[in-house]
């Protein structure tokens, strides 16, 4: 059971070293683009090359998914960056339902724990597969793997980092239950401690605007957690019209002491370009200006003059 591509490396995984994949279920297809057209999940695309069973439930307690779900019979589920399940699902195969989270847990438990990790500046993450229950990431755990984090890397990065390291967990985890079953003996699990639990809840618009006011580092950080994807983002006065949204996906900094208003520019207007923050200065790398394309900052200003008076808010 999974969606992104993140889920299509385990899935290959377990294929790869011969398990019996009786089905697998993604999300229904959905409208994407200007055209709006059907968009296929990463998953069902790879599903649909492998020849795989699949189902693609609108609902996930609806008689007849769970009556599809039952009759491939299977003895394990695997879950990657899909959904939350009932118990209906998630209690049904005999093995029960393990799951593969981009965290160590009890950290990081939600949606996004690659970009929050990052966005908080964290030294390590890690995979983690642990077996499903009610609450939400907080089933017992089979195995974990720590990643280090470095200065520089960013959620693209780590996500395919932490894709393949996953990829081998599960296979790990699920040799590790076919032994078990074999043997006729118990899985030995860790408890996660609460005490240490913190959350990475979904990402929304307002999460991505980069507050210039911040600590330059908090500011580098939110950059570079967010991307490729889903983007830190300011916007760029204009003299003479409204201000510009401008997404910005690579930065360094320096820490410095300055007397400059936050958000305000330094530039050559030909190779840098560099923005006041409190407690330093952070230089922008990469962006991309409304309605044009993503471009280094030596292209960016080859087709854009900064202006006396200009800032970023």
């Amino acid at each position: 059971m999974g969606t992104p591509e993140f889920a299509v490396a385990s899935l290959d995984r377990l294929l790869k070293n011969n398990f019996n994949v009786v089905g697998v279920v993604t999300v229904p297809d959905k409208p994407a683009g200007r055209g709006q057209q059907l968009n296929q999940s990463a998953v069902k695309k790879y599903a649909l090359e492998k020849n795989l069973k699949l189902l693609q439930p609108e609902k996930l307690k609806d008689p007849e998914f769970i009556k599809e779900l039952k009759d491939l019979k299977a003895d394990l589920q695997i879950v990657v960056a899909f959904r939350m399940l009932p118990e209906i699902v998630w209690n049904m195969p005999s093995e029960g339902t393990y799951n593969l989270h981009a965290s160590l847990l009890p950290k990081y438990r939600g949606a996004a724990p690659i970009n929050w990790a990052i966005i908080n500046g964290e030294k390590e993450s890690g995979v983690t597969t642990f077996k499903l229950k009610h609450e939400i990431d907080t089933g017992n755990i089979v195995f974990n793997e720590k990643v280090n984090i470095s200065e520089t890397m960013t959620a693209g990065e780590l996500h395919d980092v932490l894709m393949e390291k996953g990829a081998s967990l599960v296979l790990k985890t699920v040799r590790t239950i076919q032994k078990k079953r074999e043997q006729k003996g118990e899985l030995e699990f860790m408890v996660q401690d609460d005490r240490q639990a913190c959350h990475a809840p979904k990402i929304f618009k307002e999460t991505c605007r980069i507050k210039w006011n911040n600590e330059v580092r908090t500011i580098y950080n939110l950059i570079r957690g967010l991307s490729p994807y889903p983007t830190a983002y300011t916007e760029i006065s204009s003299i003479q019209g409204p201000p510009l949204l401008l997404k910005v996906f690579a930065a360094r900094y320096e820490i410095s002491v300055h007397d400059n208003p936050n958000g305000s520019l330094f530039t050559d207007n030909k190779n840098f370009l560099k923005v006041f923050c409190e407690g330093g200065i952070l230089e922008i790398l990469d962006l991309q200006l409304q309605g044009k394309k993503r471009m280094n900052v030596a292209e960016f200003l080859r087709g854009f003059k900064i202006e006396a008076g200009m800032s970023l808010r």
